[in-house]
């Protein structure tokens, strides 16, 4: 799998929506003009560094901090970063408090958190998003930060930033592994405004299509869990993604019920199935149904595309993704490509 600049014009993202068609007749025409795109960032842009979920220590940010310090960006470390509470990076008023400045504070431009684990939905609630809105910027991470990205797309109309965080910076630039390099510049372009597309290998179990829609959303675990709640994620007219780990496949299959029982699988633009790591102890016939069976199984009545295998999630293939924002996703017999507008 591998990342590519994308290099030829694209088709205007007007143009391109006029051929948008997905689950048949229950399709509906994605709403775009509320979305807010956060200014993309230029050399001397400070990027602030947080840890509203699970602990980091001040030594394992250094190589994040270094390596965007060469890219030209200056970096204010959060007070959360080395703090402590139990598996959380501080206490819940700790990390509110740290978030929340980083949200009002005009001078920082980009919020890279350090890592997932747990603890933003500790917080959620507790932040206010009117500077943020007011002067919208990005947001950086994934796993439990899927929170802050529903959260945001939801209630601000904010586009946000799907990728790796501090925690999966290789210690040493110089020995890390090509696709460490691809997945982590492609953090750096997709921050700076360059359009992106990605690649997928062909899988057996891909349905064909094509569209173009809004892409949405992250952890499965998080998109589930979300349901009901003021970060729930509407998901009508856009391509969604999903990935996790650490599960067993039957609460996989109880997680993608309650998506297609709360609506969120039948009026989709597209589906994109990323990396899912079982849980260890679990074989395929344990359970007696694999992730392709189990997914398939959900989305039967409808007729979008669905790619699986898919460079994102708790992987070292896990690329950048601008949620909210436009992408064209195309789905066919010698491969997937997924390109932002």
């Amino acid at each position: 799998m591998h990342r590519k600049q994308f290099l030829s014009a694209l088709v205007p993202a007007t143009l391109a929506l006029s051929s948008f068609k997905a689950g048949g007749n229950n399709a509906v025409k994605p709403k775009l003009q509320n979305l807010r795109i956060p200014p993309y960032l230029k050399p001397g842009d400070t990027i602030g560094i947080t840890s509203p979920a699970g602990y980091i220590s001040l030594e394992d940010v250094q190589p994040a901090v270094q390596l965007m310090q060469s890219w030209g960006f200056k970096i204010e470390m959060g007070k959360t970063v080395g703090k402590r509470d139990f598996t959380m990076g501080g206490t819940a008023d700790e990390r509110t408090d740290d978030l929340q400045y980083m949200l009002n504070n005009p001078n920082i431009k980009a919020i890279m958190c350090a890592r997932g684990g747990y603890g933003v939905v500790q917080i959620i609630d507790r932040l206010s998003f009117t500077q943020f809105k007011a002067h919208p910027k990005w947001v950086i991470g994934f796993s439990d930060i899927t929170v802050l990205h529903n959260h945001i797309h939801t209630n601000c109309h904010v586009a946000t930033l799907h990728s790796k965080m501090c925690n999966s910076f290789p210690a040493d630039w110089n020995k890390a592994e090509p696709i460490q390099i691809e997945t982590i510049l492609s953090i750096k372009q997709a921050l700076t405004g360059e359009k992106l597309q990605y690649n997928a290998t062909a899988s057996a179990f891909n349905r064909m299509g094509k569209v173009s829609a809004p892409l949405v959303g992250g952890n499965l675990s998080l998109v589930a869990n979300l349901t009901g709640t003021p970060s729930d994620l509407d998901t009508r007219g856009k391509i969604l993604f999903l990935e996790d780990t650490g599960e067993y496949l039957y609460n996989i299959d109880r997680m993608l019920y309650n998506l297609k029982r709360s609506g969120k699988l039948s009026h989709l633009a597209g589906l994109i199935i990323g990396g899912f790591k079982v849980k260890a102890g679990e074989a395929d016939d344990a359970f007696g149904k694999t992730i392709y069976d189990i997914v398939l199984d959900k989305v039967k009545p409808y007729q979008y595309p669905v790619c699986f295998d898919f460079p994102v999630g708790h992987q070292k293939n896990n690329f950048a993704l601008k949620c909210g924002t436009l992408h064209t996703l195309e789905v066919g017999g010698n491969g997937t490509i997924l390109a932002s507008v």
